[in-house]
């Protein structure tokens, strides 16, 4: 019988791993969702390089490209990844990008753009979701608001899955499933795909007004 959870994934260095030990002390889910994406960011630099030496195989992607932020119409996003974007906003953006995106956010549309691209960039690049991260094209750069899942899925990095299902063993505690045999379970009947959100049908108006109150509450007089 095949175990759903490797044995043994591939060592990851530390450097890999975005660490916050204050914000981690504090909130012990966010210890969670930067392990599981230090796994997700190893299996992608694996999976990138197998493809690029066993099929020749050359990456479309490039700094600062956001086709992808503009062009598709569907982000996935778990509850504990909506966490970490509203954490990170809140705590950690400073000006001037934390005002254009609380304005971005007021005005939020139900439709690409990203409500987290400013400028062509990421602004929550750091705890970007899975669905991001994984979302890797080779061969031709993509024309303007192409989405390759439906032009040419071929061309589309396919995630080891070996790393998703580890990065996802890793997370469930925030969904109160903590027993191994649970989580081991969880992933064979892909309980965590139930709660995933579109990110553009979440409400990013309340997190532009929770902004606003942690603004307010540290203003020093």
């Amino acid at each position: 019988m095949t175990k759903t959870i490797p044995e043994k994934i591939p060592d990851i260095a530390a450097s890999h791993r975005l660490t916050f030990p204050e914000d981690e002390a504090r909130l012990p889910w966010l210890s969670l969702l930067l392990d599981a994406y230090a796994v997700i960011d190893k299996g992608i630099a694996i999976a990138i390089s197998r493809e690029k030496r066993k099929q020749k195989k050359r990456l479309a992607c490039s700094e600062k490209c956001d086709t992808c932020c503009r062009a598709n119409t569907d982000i996935p996003v778990y509850p504990l990844e909506l966490a970490g974007i509203a954490w990170y906003a809140t705590e950690k953006m400073t000006q001037p990008l934390r005002d254009c995106l609380q304005q971005q956010l007021s005005s939020q549309a139900a439709n690409p753009p990203c409500p987290f691209l400013i400028d062509n960039i990421c602004v929550v690049y750091p705890v970007r979701p899975i669905a991001c991260r994984q979302y890797i094209v080779f061969g031709r750069p993509c024309a303007d608001n192409e989405d390759p899942y439906y032009t040419r899925r071929e061309d589309l990095l396919t995630p080891l899955q070996d790393f998703t299902n580890k990065a996802i063993f890793i997370m469930l505690p925030f969904y109160g499933i903590s027993n191994e045999a649970d989580r081991q379970k969880a992933i064979k009947t892909r309980f965590i795909h139930a709660k995933v959100q579109n990110i553009f049908s979440c409400n990013w108006k309340s997190l532009a007004e929770k902004m606003s109150s942690f603004d307010v509450g540290n203003r020093k007089d």
